[in-house]
């Protein structure tokens, strides 16, 4: 009996300490399945990546419709120092229909920029990868090397599709990285990523929605998992239609690139408030757009791009388009369009880079068509029916994130004036007054602080100043991650 019970002691023993370890042991497990899946996207010997310094990213596609068969493209660089601290970002673009990776990624702000000729990468001093780990993503599906295989999907691209999507990519993305759970996590994006979610023919849809749909999401934590979001910024972001069509106006007049007889004209025919312009307004707003194909309208100041490219970007270059969409109430309306994307030559060399096979192969990429920075067929298949942002901009603001718009006021696509009657419409009590802000002993733009939103703009940017202005959006965005203020004198 003595030793029988010695043995029963001993086997019960080792049964707890399996119990206790069983969950251990299983997260072990789960740990070296993150890290080998982790580890599959990590991106090796990328052609023309500088020797140094050293940069950790990864790339892949994340499955968001496992029945249709829709994955995203996303490529993801890890901060430069103490990543195990700082926030995660997302950045998006638009068009809609424009790559994240073609501009954002290899043009603007990360750290391995494509050089001329698309023949390899240099490295940006000025990359936001050292404030934040830096997640770039194609969406929606159909753009750059983001696929679906169900050729239907590419028909129903609206706003609450697109960020469906985006969302899914999120939860999934954050599954295959778990260990940036618990960052601080902001999403940033420009022109129709700033406007609410690819409703509108504005870029600056894709942030505003996405927040909405993690910050609803996140009140059911039965249901969805939660995901740690503080807040957006966005670039020169199209908010409400008519205050951004007056803008485009105003400033092509106040800006010396239309007559007095045209804005004279266009402001006695247009009324942006309506969903159906007339005849007389298409037509004025056809010969604004016409002056402004002799120049680059996203940054009027900046010399026009002279490749002769035959680019998908060629709408971008000035030529605009007449569309017939639906608003909210199934009303049909004829809007003069311009394409929301960017065409300086960067374009051209992004698109010599991405389409190489060396470069695919290295970002573990799988493209059956030519890799284009913009898809113009998304463009024109896009379901626009959201006129305004503002009230996503009001409930989001009253549920606490922080929320930052900036433009660069040199574009004239989606001016810094449109952007200002947007702000104002929003009714904020101020909380600073208007006042400058410097970069390097110089005037780097204005700042006006309201409750709940600030406003920034980039003295001498274009649309995408990340690209004009590195140095300064570096100093953007450090203020807005770390809360440190812009200096605001000499």
């Amino acid at each position: 009996m003595g030793n029988a019970g010695s043995n029963k002691c001993l086997f019960l023993s080792l049964l707890s300490v399996c119990l206790f370890l069983q969950p251990v042991i299983t997260r072990i497990k789960a740990s070296e399945e993150f890290r080998e899946s982790q580890e599959s996207d990590r991106v090796i010997n990328l052609p023309g990546q500088p020797p140094s310094p050293s940069i950790s990213h990864f790339s892949g596609y994340i499955n968001v419709n496992q029945e249709n068969g829709r994955a995203l493209f996303y490529w993801f660089f890890e901060a430069q120092s103490q990543s195990s601290k700082k926030p995660l970002l997302l950045w998006l673009n638009g068009g809609p229909g424009c790559s994240s990776v073609g501009y954002g990624a290899a043009v603007e702000l990360g750290p391995l920029r494509v050089n001329k000729k698309g023949a390899g990468l240099v490295y940006n001093k000025y990359a936001w990868n050292k404030e934040a780990n830096l997640l770039f993503v194609e969406s929606p599906v159909g753009v750059g090397f983001s696929y679906t295989n169900t050729s239907s999907d590419l028909t129903k691209l609206e706003d609450s599709f697109v960020a469906e999507d985006a969302y899914n990519f999120l939860v999934n993305w954050l599954q295959r990285f778990p260990q940036f759970k618990a960052h601080d996590f902001f999403i940033a994006g420009e022109s129709y990523a700033g406007n609410y979610l690819a409703q509108l023919n504005f870029e600056c849809h894709y942030v505003p929605q996405l927040a909405e749909l993690v910050f609803d999401r996140n009140k059911d934590s039965t249901k969805y998992p939660v995901i740690n979001l503080k807040g957006f910024i966005v670039g020169n972001p199209e908010t409400e239609e008519s205050y951004d069509n007056w803008g485009i106006l105003d400033y092509a007049w106040s800006h010396a690139v239309i007559s007095d007889q045209l804005y004279s004209k266009a402001r006695k025919v247009c009324d942006f408030k309506s969903f159906d312009w007339s005849n007389e307004c298409n037509g004025a707003m056809e010969e604004v757009f016409e002056n402004y194909a002799e120049i680059d309208i996203y940054n009027i100041y900046a010399p026009k791009c002279l490749i002769n490219s035959t680019s998908s970007l060629s709408h971008s270059r000035g030529s605009v388009e007449s569309l017939t969409e639906a608003n909210n109430y199934g009303v049909r309306s004829r809007r003069t369009r311009i394409f929301g994307g960017y065409d300086p030559c960067f374009s051209t060399y992004a698109e010599e880079y991405f389409n190489r096979v060396d470069v695919q192969a290295s970002l573990h990429a799988s493209s059956t068509v030519k890799w284009k920075v913009c898809n113009d067929s998304i463009f024109g298949a896009y379901n626009f029916t959201v006129f305004s942002l503002l009230p996503v901009y009001t409930k989001l603001i009253k549920g606490g994130l922080k929320i930052w718009i900036y433009s660069g006021d040199a574009d004239g696509r989606v001016p810094v004036i449109g952007s200002r009657y947007c702000i104002e419409a929003l009714g904020l009590p101020p909380k600073s007054p208007w006042r400058s802000w410097y970069h390097h002993h110089q005037v780097g733009g204005r700042i006006e602080e309201y409750e709940g939103l600030t406003f920034v703009s980039v003295r001498g940017a274009g649309h995408l100043v990340p690209l004009n202005k590195p140095s300064e959006a570096l100093s953007l965005i450090h203020s807005f991650l770390t809360g440190e203020p812009l200096p605001t004198r000499i």
